[in-house]
C-alpha cells in the first residue's frame, strides 16, 4: 500500500516530512535511531543505520548431505552472509568433508570454527573492495577461453586440453557466485550500490550477463567431454566447418560483451545490433553442418550434432547479452 506525506517547512528552511508508523516499527526504527538517506536520480531511499559490521546467519545442517549441502553452503554465501554457522546436533564426518569443499570453491570463505555440533566459515573479502565489472571480464576470458580450447581439443584429438577446458569450469563458476553475491548485496543495500560506484540497473545488467557467460562455459565444457567420447578427430570438411562456427560464435559474445561496457550508446547499439544479426546467420550455418553430418556414422554424427548445437547455444547466449545491452543503452525513462 502507497501511503503519502506532504512536506513541511521548520525552522524557516528545513524540510520535514514523517515516517509511517507501521515501516518505523516493522524496522525497529524509533526515536533516536540513526538513518540514511540514498539518493538515486529523482528518488531518495531511506533506511535504517546497520550497527553490526558483519551479516552473521545460521542453518540447521541436520539431514542434508552430499549435493543438497554444498548447494546449501552456496546458497548462504550468495545470500550475502560474511559469517556463516552450520548447526547440528551432531555434524558427521561426511558433512564436515562437504561443508569444507564447498568453502574451498568460494571466494573468500574460509573455515573459522569447528565442535561437534557446529561449523564456522567467514567470509575474510571486504565487499568495498569487489569489482563486478572485473568479476565478468574475467568470466569473459574464461568462457572465451574454454570455448577456443574446446573446439581445438575437438580437431586435435587432444585429449589433456579438454581435460583441462573442464577443470576451468569450476572457475567460472566459482566467479559467478561473486558476481551473484556482489548482486544481492546492492538489492538490499543502496550503500553497497554507492561503494561500487554502479547504479543497481548496471549490477542487474552485468549479473544477467554472467548468467550468460557461465552457461557458455558449461556448453564449452560440454565440448570437451564430447571430445573424449568421439574416437579419432572428424572428417576435415566436418573440422574446417566447425571451426567457422565456432568463430562465428566467439565473434558474437565478444561482440556482446563489448557493447556492454562500451562508453557512448550509439556504439553499444552497432555492437549490439551487428551481434544479434550475427546470430541468425550462425543458425543458416548449423543446418548446413548438419547436412554434412548426414553422411557419418549415426553414433559420430549424433556426436558431433551434439556439439554444434552447443556452438548455436553459445551464440545464442552472446545474443542474449547483445540484448541486455542494447536495454542498457535506451534511454531511461
Amino acid at each position: 500500500m502507497v501511503e503519502t506525506r506532504k512536506v513541511q517547512v521548520t525552522g524557516g528552511s528545513t524540510f520535514t516530512v514523517s515516517i509511517p508508523k507501521d515501516w518505523a516499527t516493522g524496522n525497529d526504527v524509533g526515536a533516536g535511531t540513526r538513518v540514511e538517506f540514498h539518493p538515486e536520480g529523482d528518488s531518495l531511499i531511506l533506511t535504517p543505520v546497520s550497527e553490526a559490521e558483519r551479516t552473521e546467519g545460521s542453518l540447521d545442517v541436520a539431514g542434508l548431505e552430499g549435493e543438497e549441502l554444498r548447494r546449501a553452503v552456496m546458497t548462504m554465501y550468495v545470500s550475502g552472509f560474511d559469517v556463516i554457522s552450520f548447526e547440528a546436533d551432531r555434524i558427521t564426518t561426511d558433512q564436515r568433508r562437504t561443508i569444507r569443499q564447498a568453502t574451498q570453491s568460494l571466494v573468500g570463505l574460509e573455515v573459522l570454527e569447528e565442535t561437534a555440533d557446529r561449523m564456522v566459515v567467514r567470509d575474510l573479502l571486504d565487499s568495498s573492495e569487489l569489482s563486478i565489472h572485473n568479476a565478468v571480464d574475467r568470466m569473459r576470458l574464461i568462457a572465451s577461453s574454454m570455448l577456443d580450447d574446446a573446439v581445438e581439443a575437438l580437431a586435435t584429438g587432444d585429449g589433456d586440453l579438454a581435460a583441462d577446458v573442464i577443470q576451468r569450469d569450476d572457475d567460472v563458476d566459482r566467479l559467478y557466485m561473486v558476481v551473484s553475491r556482489i548482486f544481492r548485496a546492492t538489492l538490499r543495500s543502496p550503500t553497497a550500490a554507492e561503494e561500487l560506484g554502479l547504479p543497481r540497473e548496471v549490477c542487474f545488467d552485468y549479473h544477467s550477463s554472467a548468467r550468460q557467460l557461465e552457461r557458455v562455459a558449461d556448453h564449452a565444457t560440454k565440448i570437451a567431454h564430447l571430445s573424449r567420447e568421439l574416437e579419432g578427430t572428424p572428417p576435415e570438411e566436418v573440422t574446417e566447418s566447425l571451426r567457422e562456427l565456432h568463430g562465428a560464435a566467439a565473434t558474437v559474445i565478444e561482440d556482446a560483451m563489448a557493447a556492454l561496457v562500451a562508453d557512448g550508446n550509439d556504439e553499444a547499439i552497432r555492437l549490439a545490433n551487428g551481434a544479434r544479426e550475427r546470430v541468425q546467420e550462425i543458425d543458416a550455418s548449423a543446418r548446413e553442418i548438419d547436412e554434412l553430418l548426414r553422411d557419418l556414422d549415426p553414433a559420430r554424427a549424433q556426436l558431433l550434432g551434439l556439439i554444434v548445437d552447443s556452438l548455436t547455444r553459445s551464440a545464442d547466449y552472446g545474443g542474449n547479452v547483445a540484448e541486455t545491452a542494447l536495454q542498457k543503452a535506451a534511454p531511461t525513462p
